[in-house]
């Protein structure tokens, strides 16, 4: 049984939420969202708050009420607050320069690496070895970053590569003799 369902949404100032025929919008100061809500799950609207129900008792249904809750939870604190990934890069050379909507990397290729930020992430470059991945849909966001991470993931015994910014690299001793 989903208890993250039972868990009601709440509604801020400034955010508006319209549902229609299971489609719903949330709109607020940072953008607009819009997420199709699943046949098996009911969404009702109480002062200020919005609460998820599972429309039968199958398992499926449960769990995509759950399911359904979180992303809407993300959509609303996305429109009011926004979401943001911080990339740090290690490594000598590796460098990074936001281009308006795309980004350069240097990671040691041959060439240097282009990245097309999609419509709705902002990026920027604080320093030359830190990235900021921004926008109001969470799951974009973390895909962005993840796509950014994989040009070169750290390796385990320098440490050099693209990371998060909490990112633990666990560093390996080299082979002895």
């Amino acid at each position: 049984m989903s208890r993250i369902a039972n868990k009601p949404v709440p509604i801020p100032k400034g955010v508006e939420v319209k549902i229609n025929a299971g489609h719903m919008t949330v709109k607020g100061p940072k953008g607009t969202l819009e997420h199709d809500v699943h046949k098996l799950v009911a969404v009702e609207e109480h002062d200020s708050t919005l609460t998820f129900k599972a429309m039968t008792e199958e398992k499926a249904s449960k769990a995509l009420s759950g399911t359904t809750r979180a992303v809407v939870s993300n959509m609303v604190v996305g429109v009011s607050e926004g979401f943001s990934k911080k990339l740090e890069l290690v490594g000598v050379g590796y460098r990074a320069q936001a281009k308006g909507n795309a980004l350069s990397l240097t990671l040691g290729f041959s060439h240097p690496v282009e990245v097309q930020m999609p419509e709705g992430i902002n990026v920027e470059t604080p320093s030359q070895t830190e990235i900021l991945v921004s926008g109001t849909d969470k799951q974009a966001v973390g895909q962005v970053a993840a796509n950014i991470r994989a040009w070169r993931p750290p390796e385990p015994y320098k440490g050099k590569g693209v990371r998060y910014a909490n990112e633990i690299v666990v560093r390996k001793e080299t082979k002895k003799k």
